[in-house]
């Protein structure tokens, strides 16, 4: 018996499911990368999503410069207001693609188990 159904993972973090008494608890994800774990639901998920674009345009002018996957300038907030992340253009280019691939895995399920039954 697993205490956790796995969403997605790359191999900057993980995203899955709490268990409890073995029924899934699908309001909240647990979001975990670096040493960072966030339990979100799937609207602050999407708001993370929204940041982590963000962070994406508020940094283009960083396109040239030779030490851009490495500095740690990117500053990422998240739908916690107490909490911002400093992150590399790589991290942030992993993170972004765990958030994605959990939000796109979550969509999938509901519409294979929901709409998608008929």
């Amino acid at each position: 018996m697993d205490a956790i159904k796995q969403i997605y993972y790359n191999d900057f973090g993980t995203s899955f499911y709490w268990r409890k008494h073995n029924e899934i608890i699908l309001d909240k994800v647990q979001l975990i990368f670096r040493e960072t774990g966030f339990y979100f639901s799937t609207e602050e998920l999407k708001q993370f999503n929204n940041c982590i674009k963000e962070c994406f345009s508020l940094n283009t002018n960083c396109e040239d410069c030779t030490l851009k996957n490495y500095c740690h300038k990117f500053l990422l907030k998240t739908p916690c207001s107490q909490v911002d992340l400093a992150v590399t253009r790589e991290e942030l280019n992993k993170v972004k693609d765990l958030v994605e691939g959990t939000l796109f895995k979550i969509a999938l399920n509901d519409y294979l188990y929901g709409e998608g039954m008929n």
